[in-house]
């Protein structure tokens, strides 16, 4: 077995977790497969006074399954979240922290958040203001977006380089590439990367209301609002929660007998150099994150089966996805697959890459397509293969997984399926 493809170690996903409105690593993925939608009337508080009402909520969780009850108090909710991915990604790889000890200075941590703990910040905010109460000496520390990236390497004991990008809905999918760059450039052997989300707060929620960015008109049919494609869209789901991966140095992995999801082949990021909010019109910007991902790769765009799309469900978005997946595509944007795990899951902004990234690998590792529930009436601009509303068996091998977001930030992951005995031929 070769170790080196293109004059780079080769970095594979050994490890895999997920917090999500349809639960952890691997339920979620069986509920995705199944087309079973995670959205629902807002829990966390009483969402009465909003035009919109739902969300992909995480519900039933218990940060104290890897956290000190005292120490979670004080944590936000991104970080409990962050620190559960992670350590479930660890398990699933087979790993411990033990095992970790001899290599510490070589494992890195690489783990996004687009807001940081608003649940802090807000908390603090309000008694401060209303009651005159100072915010405790890490109330504002721990809000920031770096500090779930932090409490994972602290856990781990990780001395390796410890990184947080926030690159908006693009922040997950730009992790899970930059950590494979740590390991292709020599920074480390092992990286836990990913990225998190927790912003269902009735002035997020107002915020985006205010954009005209959310699905309205679902309060009373929540499964229903999120319809990435369908011509009757009309905006995303705001949605939380956590993905994480366990990557690797192809030789390490073999080395140590470790189950492989997936090699990862590589990745590209590009601004559309626009608006704030809005995809540049023709999807440049979005085809040139495909096309360099491609390039870097070293593959031709014929050789992709599957693309596990943004598809927001926002008018703009979906309709620009398409356009940029035809400009790189061409005629064979037509025989891939393509679908939106946001169809069940709704937007998790910062975290949608990494999880979105997990399903992507399970697509690879199972052979099987998840469908884009809520696809009733095809957009005659969206006219791809998007999967339609029932899971599909089917052969995948080499597959890119889209992240864009606000500020025209466009990040793609290429994958490639592993297999024993597997070769450098593409």
């Amino acid at each position: 077995m070769e170790f080196i493809r293109n004059g780079f170690p080769r970095v594979v996903v050994t490890g895999m977790g997920a917090v999500t409105p349809l639960g952890r690593f691997p339920e979620f993925w069986e509920k995705l497969k199944a087309g079973i939608s995670g959205i629902r009337r807002i829990q966390s508080f009483d969402p009465s006074h909003l035009e919109v009402q739902i969300a992909g909520e995480v519900l039933d969780f218990d940060p104290t399954e890897y956290i000190e009850p005292k120490e979670a108090r004080r944590m936000g909710r991104p970080s409990h979240f962050a620190v559960t991915a992670a350590m479930d990604a660890l398990k699933d790889a087979g790993l411990t922290v033990e095992d970790l000890e001899p290599i510490r200075e070589r494992v890195a941590v690489d783990f996004g958040s687009s807001l940081g703990a608003h649940d802090l910040a807000q908390q603090a905010s309000f008694e401060f203001r209303t009651k005159g109460r100072r915010p405790g000496p890490f109330a504002l520390i721990e809000s920031i977006p770096n500090i779930p990236a932090h409490h994972i390497s602290r856990i781990l004991g990780a001395l390796g380089p410890l990184v947080c990008i926030s690159a908006a809905c693009a922040t997950g999918t730009h992790s899970i590439g930059d950590a494979m760059n740590l390991i292709r450039y020599g920074k480390a052997d092992v990286v836990v990367t990913g990225g998190v989300e927790a912003m269902i707060l009735d002035y997020g929620i107002a915020g985006f209301i205010s954009m005209k960015g959310l699905a309205t008109g679902y309060n009373d049919n929540p499964t229903k609002a999120s319809r990435p494609f369908d011509l009757h869209r009309n905006g995303f789901v705001f949605a939380e929660g956590a993905g994480a991966m366990i990557l690797e140095t192809l030789e390490r992995a073999v080395k140590r007998g470790a189950r492989i999801y997936a090699e990862v082949l590589g990745m590209a990021s590009s601004s559309d150099a626009y608006h704030v909010a809005a995809p540049e019109p023709t999807g440049m910007g979005a085809a040139n994150a495909m096309r360099w991902a491609l390039q870097d790769a070293r593959l031709d765009p014929e050789l992709i089966d599957y693309v596990n799309t943004h598809g927001s469900s926002t008018p703009a978005n979906d309709a620009t996805e398409t356009r940029a997946m035809k400009q790189v595509f061409k005629d064979h944007a037509y025989k891939l697959a393509a679908n939106s795990t946001k169809s069940m899951l709704g937007h998790l902004l910062g975290a949608a890459g990494a999880v979105e990234g997990i399903a992507t690998i399970m697509s690879i590792f199972e052979q099987v397509l998840h469908p884009t529930i809520n696809l009733e009436t095809p957009d005659p601009e969206c006219d791809l293969d998007y999967v339609p509303n029932e899971a599909r068996s089917q052969r995948v091998r080499v597959v890119l997984s889209n992240g864009f977001g606000f500020g025209g930030q466009n990040a793609s992951l290429i994958f490639r399926r592993f297999e024993e005995g597997d070769s450098l031929g593409h």
